[in-house]
């Protein structure tokens, strides 16, 4: 698991690879094959896991980091959360802590899940051991349903092949959420591009939850900005 910043997008590292050069022709070009990432490959290591703090006890962020190795460490040893506490003027006017975690399997994808304590005066008290130990159960969850990115970042990998070149772009996913669903119907109003959508169920060779395969072929846009020569 990798956690680099606290607001640290995890598939902006997948998205390096997504955007190349020839977005100066084409604004996107989605590389999301079926390779060796579609079969819910296991998890590798738990590292640069990023604990933060502001404006509170420093000891707020060893007690998220406890809580959160209690669960991660029945699974797997390699764990390394790293921890960043801010004060006084660079640490703004909000208290709070939060805890961010990003998974990598063995052949690289990247699940994440975060967790933030609520603001001050807003909703109930978070005691920092609820947080860790919620946080990594949110991240074993998102490691369970599997796929080529987390759900909170299926929309992303979506409209990536949307705006694609006018080609076939495919993408293993865990089960959709809720959001995802609703996205692909904006997606479907703005650029009437439907989806081919394939179920996986889990068996010998896909692990966890079912999976969903998604197929379509990008509008091919282009930036429309760029000086032609």
């Amino acid at each position: 698991m990798l956690l680099l910043l606290s607001f640290f997008n995890p598939l902006s590292h997948v998205c390096s690879h997504l955007l190349t050069e020839r977005c100066t022709s084409k604004v996107l070009h989605t590389y999301l094959f079926l390779d060796s990432w579609h079969w819910g490959e296991p998890v590798s290591i738990i590292k640069s896991n990023f604990r933060y703090s502001v404006r509170v006890s420093p000891q707020m962020a060893n007690r998220i980091v406890d809580s959160a190795r209690s669960i991660l460490n029945k699974f797997i040893p390699d764990i390394y959360i790293y921890t960043d506490h801010m004060k006084g003027v660079s640490s703004g006017k909000s208290p709070g802590f939060g805890l961010s975690l990003v998974a990598e399997t063995t052949n690289g994808t990247f699940l994440s899940a975060e967790l933030a304590s609520n603001p001050q005066g807003q909703g109930a008290a978070v005691l920092p051991e609820d947080l860790g130990r919620n946080c990594a159960k949110l991240l074993l969850e998102e490691i369970y349903r599997g796929g080529c990115v987390d759900s909170t970042n299926q929309s992303l990998a979506l409209l990536l092949m949307t705006l694609g070149q006018q080609d076939v772009s495919k993408v293993l996913l865990g089960p959709l959420s809720p959001y995802t669903i609703e996205f692909l119907r904006h997606l479907k109003s703005f650029f009437q591009i439907m989806f081919k959508i394939e179920t996986k169920p889990c068996g010998e060779e896909l692990k966890g939850g079912d999976k969903v395969l998604m197929a379509c072929v990008g509008v091919g846009f282009s930036n429309l900005s760029k000086t032609l020569k």
